[in-house]
């Protein structure tokens, strides 16, 4: 675009946005720094960029995503007067998948672009655009592939989340990176009958959503939108609604947990929406998601209906089988708590919690760390200092064995928290110990 005229498609989304220049500025710079690479944009760049001149390659998804948060709706390239990034150009389900988990799989390429950062501004394929799909993933292989072939790939889908539930995803997400180039996506460009290639689509879009799931864990928000979005991709191919509904489903978890309160709405209201057969323990699976999304927007009316629908739902469920990511009576108490604290009822959230810790089955350390540091967290906002430490405690004896970014983070929360009460034997003797479990996160 030429200088002369200006950026208008920029210019009418600043105008739109209601930010002076100086504003504009400084949230491309507190996106920078989310990011992992800080900036020091002033009002002149922003002048700039309106008149013509575009952005650094590397800060034009800032400028994007800045717009989208304020404005509460994705903006796309085009809208604001970019070029399309060359990753935005088609270039098929497979090839989309090889690159990305090429990228995971090496070290020193996980600084790309966006790899951190969440962003409402991400296109998330509906499904009617994705069902179905085939021509976007078949290639003309001539390897060919049968039944066990999927059973093998749903094992080792189920391995791997078996080792990320009990010790975080931190060395299990790289290992699931390399089977997915390594051994799945040759399926996906391999000739079987059409059933078996759509069971494999299947099976496929469940391990990029575990491996999305995990890069949440380790906090690479923007990586795990991609396994997500490839997540839907396959499942809608596949023609499987659980998939896909469970993986919009998990991006409402990612976005509410970032503070994204509309953003998750709209992902748990589509996810709803693209269940239309739901079974009792799915639709308590989504409606507890659906309250808590509600809630972080402060519907307190809606919050509750959809809490009120979930509980139902959890009690005419007739098995608790593991399925949906373990949803069960436990889960539905955690989603209580989080409604609770949102509608600023603390003491219910921490006896909603209690009850879910004590409900909680099966060997899921991470949750317990994260969920007992949180109980904590909350035990201390009442005033409950000792209490607060004793669950704190609970929270450490898992957690040497927990390889996780959000059980660090819940860690090093817990000793900011801690600092002011360090005068109490109690809370000195918590720091101390954390200290020696993670003296790299637990400075002096």
């Amino acid at each position: 675009m030429s200088e002369s005229r200006g950026n208008t498609g920029l210019l009418k989304l600043y105008r739109e946005s209601g930010w002076t220049l100086r504003r504009f500025a400084q949230e491309v710079n507190r996106l920078g720094t989310e990011r992992g690479t800080p900036l020091r944009y002033r009002e002149p760049s922003v002048h700039q960029w309106l008149a013509g001149h575009l952005p650094k390659e590397a800060v034009r998804p800032l400028v994007l995503e800045a717009l989208s948060r304020r404005l509460g709706r994705p903006v796309a390239f085009a809208e604001a007067g970019f070029p399309a990034p060359p990753e935005e150009e088609t270039a098929g389900t497979t090839e989309g998948l090889l690159a990305l988990g090429r990228q995971d799989m090496d070290p020193s390429r996980r600084g790309v672009l966006g790899v951190g950062l969440f962003s409402v501004a991400l296109t998330v394929p509906h499904w009617q655009d994705v069902v179905g799909r085939m021509e976007a993933i078949r290639s003309g292989g001539r390897q060919r592939y049968g039944e066990s072939d999927v059973a093998m790939v749903a094992a080792m889908t189920e391995r791997i989340s078996e080792l990320d539930d009990r010790f975080g995803g931190r060395h299990a997400r790289p290992m699931a990176a390399a089977f997915l180039v390594n051994t799945v996506a040759p399926y996906l460009r391999a000739d079987a009958p059409e059933s078996v290639r759509r069971a494999m689509m299947s099976a496929a879009a469940d391990l990029c959503y575990l491996t999305g799931y995990m890069a949440v864990d380790e906090g690479l928000h923007g990586l795990a939108q991609r396994y997500y979005v490839k997540a839907l991709e396959l499942a809608g191919a596949a023609g499987d609604h659980l998939t896909y509904c469970t993986t919009l489903r998990g991006m409402s978890v990612q976005a509410v947990d970032l503070g994204h309160g509309r953003e998750a709405l709209r992902l748990a209201d589509a996810a709803a929406a693209a269940s239309p057969q739901a079974g009792p323990r799915m639709r308590a699976f989504l409606a507890g998601q659906q309250a808590h999304a509600a809630a972080r927007t402060e519907d307190r009316a809606g919050a509750l209906a959809y809490l009120r629908e979930a509980e139902v739902a959890m009690e005419k469920a007739e098995s608790r089988a593991r399925a949906f990511g373990s949803y069960d009576p436990s889960s539905l108490l955690y989603h209580v708590s989080q409604v609770r604290y949102e509608l600023r009822d603390v003491a219910g959230s921490v006896a909603a919690l209690k009850e879910s810790d004590r409900a909680r089955q099966g060997v899921f350390r991470r949750a317990r760390v994260r969920h007992r540091c949180t109980l904590a967290e909350r035990q201390l906002e009442l005033g409950h200092l000792e209490e607060a430490c004793r669950t704190w405690h609970l929270a450490l004896d898992d957690y040497p064995d927990v390889h996780s970014g959000r059980a660090d983070d819940r860690v090093r929360a817990m000793t900011a928290r801690l600092r002011p009460h360090l005068r109490n034997r109690a809370a000195r003797q918590l720091r101390e110990r954390a200290r020696r479990l993670a003296p790299a996160i637990v400075t002096a």
